[in-house]
């Protein structure tokens, strides 16, 4: 009898965790999205306000923590093995959103070419979602000050934590000295610290909630070595993953570090918590089945993604109509005309952003001809 009331409540703990992170992952991606509708729409006026005076921006904020803060419960109720896959579900998210709240442009040949793919990749992760969650590890335990201690000084824990440090110092040597800026070196390095962070946080997030159901556990120091640990890998991991973004392309960034980063965090849930041991091989199989069908899904979404046209202007004057005309690698754009030479935005096809151009022309533009005729005139009088 204490076996099913034990097992009943484990598997409840894991169905609010798991509806707590899709619920936590789906709020992030609506939050972000609104967050970038509000950038491109400032971006397109000309009193350029802070993003921060923006109602919608705010919104987003506000949606932001509240998702946030549901991923970060979650981890209190289900395992590791469960949580971290479920990312894939931001990523669905804000595919789906990119056509319909975003209106991302495309042209009709090239939205016909990716579109399927896309829809593939929309069904392999829902499928793949739905194997890993179903098959996922049931176990669950309470992560008292007690058993966080008794995990951190096994010796599959330290053994796991050696390597990862050596991985780590290595890696770190080559992006540092020797300029190896490749992508799967900064994702790595995001990825060791990223199984550091889910770690911390689920002994975080599991001594709250015993702390708030009235079981006391802030006033052990375990409990500020995980809270330093988690915030000191979160502001690195960030930094590592805002280089990969800055040396590579978003999109292949994205999945990548999905992939990675749901890997590394697996494998510290199946050491550290040892989520796996109790589990046959059979739902084991169907678990990594799962997981492998979203990576597949999550490539298929993100490998689509056009990428940005580099926009290079340059300026020539139209001497027939003295009016500055903007060249963009041969084809000829002309700039908002309102009685002053003054630039407006230009809107880039492609949906990306509005960007100002770096000239600001006020002063009225005198052409040759002009300035010919009055030197003319002049020569005529001293005549």
């Amino acid at each position: 009898m204490g076996f099913y009331s034990s097992h009943d409540e484990s598997y409840t703990d894991n169905l609010i965790g798991t509806l707590l992170a899709i619920f936590g992952n789906f709020l992030v991606s609506i939050s972000l999205s609104i967050q970038k509708y509000s950038h491109v729409t400032l971006a397109g006026r000309k009193d350029q306000r802070t993003f921060y005076h923006a109602k919608t921006w705010w919104c987003g904020f506000v949606l932001t923590c509240i998702g946030e803060s549901a991923n970060f419960v979650s981890y209190a109720f289900a395992p590791l093995a469960v949580v971290a896959p479920l990312n894939a579900v931001s990523v669905l998210t804000s595919s789906i959103l990119g056509f319909l709240f975003l209106r991302e442009k495309s042209k009709p040949k090239e939205f016909a070419k990716h579109y399927g793919l896309i829809i593939l990749g929309y069904f392999i992760t829902s499928g793949g979602t739905y194997l890993f969650v179903s098959f996922g590890p049931n176990s669950h335990e309470k992560l008292q000050a007690e058993n966080i201690v008794r995990h951190i000084v096994g010796w599959p824990v330290l053994l796991y934590l050696l390597l990862e440090i050596i991985m780590f110092c290595l890696l770190l040597y080559f992006y540092k000295q020797r300029r190896a800026n490749y992508l799967v070196v900064i994702l790595l390095l995001v990825a060791l610290l990223g199984s550091v962070t889910v770690i911390t946080v689920k002994a975080v997030s599991g001594m709250l909630v015993l702390t708030i159901e009235g079981n006391m556990q802030l006033d052990y120091p375990i409990f500020s070595v995980m809270f330093v640990c988690m915030v000191a890998s979160v502001v690195f991991q960030a930094r590592f993953l805002s280089q990969a973004c800055k040396l590579h392309d978003s999109s292949l960034v994205m999945s990548v570090n999905y992939i990675l980063s749901t890997v590394f965090a697996v494998v510290a849930g199946a050491v550290f918590y040892l989520e796996f041991n109790k589990e046959e091989v059979l739902n084991i199989c169907m678990y990594v089945l799962g997981s492998l069908l979203c990576f597949l899904g999550v490539f298929l979404m993100t490998k689509n993604r056009k990428k940005p046209k580099i926009f290079e202007p340059y300026v020539s004057m139209d001497m027939s109509n003295g009016v500055p005309t903007i060249h963009d690698k041969g084809s000829a754009v002309q700039p908002d005309f309102n009685g002053s030479f003054s630039y407006g935005t230009l809107v880039n096809n492609d949906g990306v952003a509005p960007a100002p151009l770096p000239a600001n022309l006020e002063q009225p533009v005198v052409s040759s001809r002009t300035a010919d005729a009055s030197a003319g005139q002049r020569d005529r009088k001293k005549d």
